[in-house]
């Protein structure tokens, strides 16, 4: 059993608004995330939220995601991928950490991932965008302990650094998976990229 991660639970400063409920492409960018990892088979599915439960829960009315809340969200990115891992089964041999704000992680992308860690036997799995290491990023539960442990506005980067001999990398040819949405011109250039704008 391997699962997915989303990390939603941030506070959207640059966007002024809570982004992964804006729409893309039809359907609300949290809910893309939790669509494409479903397509890849990754369960469970936790997605982590802050401040917008409700709107959250309706935003993925229908999936099979489970919401866990981060009441300490404020302290940056540590802190949700903590409560994350807290909620996964043990069950759970890896998981496959999302940025709820990179709509264009499809299932290819996650799936090639997957057969990399199968394939490789390593405990990290990571996409290459040209020379760039990026995100989702695959972590195998031996790992778990070391990420509940980071602190701050990080994720798994120190625990990816801490083991370079355990990485597995995935070259993609294009970075347009890796692209995230920050601002209101980064969501707009997005629509633009599927015909929306």
């Amino acid at each position: 059993m391997i699962a997915a991660l989303v990390l939603g639970a941030g506070s959207s400063r640059r966007m002024g608004r809570p982004k992964l409920l804006l729409e893309l492409g039809g359907k609300t960018l949290i809910r893309r995330a939790v669509e494409q990892a479903s397509a890849a088979g990754l369960e469970p599915i936790v997605v982590v939220v802050g401040p917008h439960r409700s709107e959250m829960e309706q935003a993925l009315r229908g999936t099979a995601a489970q919401l866990v809340d981060n009441p300490d969200h404020l302290s940056g990115m540590a802190s949700s991928l903590r409560a994350g891992l807290t909620a996964l089964p043990v069950t759970v041999k890896a998981v496959v950490v999302l940025l709820g704000d990179q709509p264009f992680q499809g299932a290819e992308v996650l799936g090639r991932l997957l057969e990399a860690y199968r394939a490789s036997g390593k405990w990290i799995v990571v996409p290459l965008y040209g020379s760039q290491r990026g995100n989702p990023v695959l972590f195998d539960r031996s790992l778990f302990d070391e990420l509940s442990c980071q602190q701050g506005d990080q994720g798994g980067r120190d625990v990816i650094l801490a083991h370079p001999d355990r990485v597995e990398s995935v070259p993609f040819a294009s970075d347009q998976p890796q692209r995230d949405l920050d601002t209101w011109d980064d969501y707009q250039a997005a629509r633009a990229a599927l015909g929306e704008a």
